[in-house]
């Protein structure tokens, strides 16, 4: 299947099995070098890119990364910088990722910094680069101030998502991606609710119909939220208030505080997963969401076995760890909420009553 993504650079989506040969087309002409962007640990799924690229007759230069968040720093883009200079690599060349959520945020990024941008084609190989990551043109690195501080927007030439590697994860990490399903469940479509509360086990099977929906309905929800504002600057015209591209932050002011506070050993879609439980209750606290609707989170989340408690770091860190977040303003914090299911606003400068009371809930207090 395909998914078009419209606007000033428009590029396809597609998901399916054995849909690597669909890499080649997406470079378009003139391309005459490659640099393959993957994990060191995932060489045996790039391998099969790095070959059909070799065959078209195409240079390639293979950039190993570090493992996870440890590839998203400024020593690894200087370093695939310095490569791709001693290669000669000019506008008319380009990059290819294979690999995870990480992956597709440095590569992206390098491709979005060398020569000011060159084409990018993302390979994502785990359900949470295929539904968040790969999909919306944010690249970026993290600093020991926090996550994703230095970036860009970068839109890909096009995405391809074979399924068929989603066999490879290891469980928790297959998982882990179902953090980022669920919230666009609740920001956006209710259906992927359903279908994960319904048949949990079919959630996390990946040779199951049922991800493969929901893996479709997940990029359908980024790719329509994605082209109302790509760069998340003014929510959706005539929306009746809806924070556009923000939205896909729920969850994500708390996850990137816990993120931080264990270093980055957390999972991604883990963090997502408690943060949505504290931004429930904070909506629920204040006014905006029923108590069925905020208790549906953890419900949801535990089907398909995400965390939904945390007590690893104490509230004052957390708090400070959020005031830096890239979605805060001076010193107001903001949090994408929930007036009800589908229907995300922001909040902006919560009360430090509400703010512990959600805190207390994460913990299980």
């Amino acid at each position: 299947m395909e998914i078009h993504v419209g606007g000033a650079a428009p590029y396809d989506v597609v998901i399916g099995r054995g849909v690597g040969d669909r890499v080649l087309p997406m470079l378009g002409d003139g391309v005459r070098r490659v640099a393959v962007l993957f994990p060191d640990g995932l060489r045996h799924l790039a391998e099969p890119v790095i070959a059909d690229l070799g065959k078209a007759g195409l240079a390639v230069l293979e950039l190993p990364l570090p493992e996870g968040e440890g590839a998203k720093t400024a020593a690894v883009a200087v370093a695939a910088w310095d490569a791709l200079g001693e290669a000669g690599f000019t506008r008319s060349d380009a990059v290819v990722t294979v690999g995870g959520g990480a992956t597709t945020d440095m590569g992206g990024f390098v491709a979005a910094t060398w020569l000011r941008g060159v084409p990018a084609v993302h390979v994502p190989t785990t359900l949470l680069g295929m539904v968040d990551a790969a999909v919306g043109g944010k690249t970026g690195l993290n600093t020991a101030a926090g996550k994703n501080l230095v970036g860009s927007f970068h839109e890909p030439a096009g995405v391809v998502c074979d399924l068929a590697t989603l066999g490879t994860l290891p469980h928790d990490e297959l998982v882990s991606g179902l953090g980022e399903v669920v919230k666009c469940g609740f920001i956006a479509d209710p259906e992927i609710l359903r279908l994960v509360e319904e048949d949990p086990a079919g959630a996390v099977d990946p040779a199951s119909p049922v991800l493969a929906e929901l893996v479709r309905r997940s990029v359908q929800v980024k790719v329509d939220v994605v082209v109302g504002d790509l760069k998340e600057t003014a929510g959706f015209a005539g929306g009746g208030g809806h924070p556009g591209r923000e939205a896909l932050n729920y969850g994500h002011t708390m996850a990137h505080a816990i993120e931080r506070a264990e270093d980055y050993t957390m999972r991604h879609g883990e963090a997502v997963a408690i943060g949505m439980v504290f931004v429930a209750e904070l909506a629920r606290r204040t006014g905006h969401l029923d108590d069925a609707t905020a208790a549906r989170h953890a419900g949801t989340l535990a089907a398909v076995g995400l965390p939904t408690r945390y007590d690893g770091a104490p509230y004052e860190q957390l708090h400070a760890a959020m005031k830096v977040d890239k979605k805060s303003r001076g010193d107001q914090l903001r949090f994408v909420v929930l007036d009800g299911l589908a229907r995300p606003r922001v909040l902006a400068g919560p009360a430090e009553a509400d703010l512990r009371a959600a805190y207390e809930r994460m913990r299980g207090a």
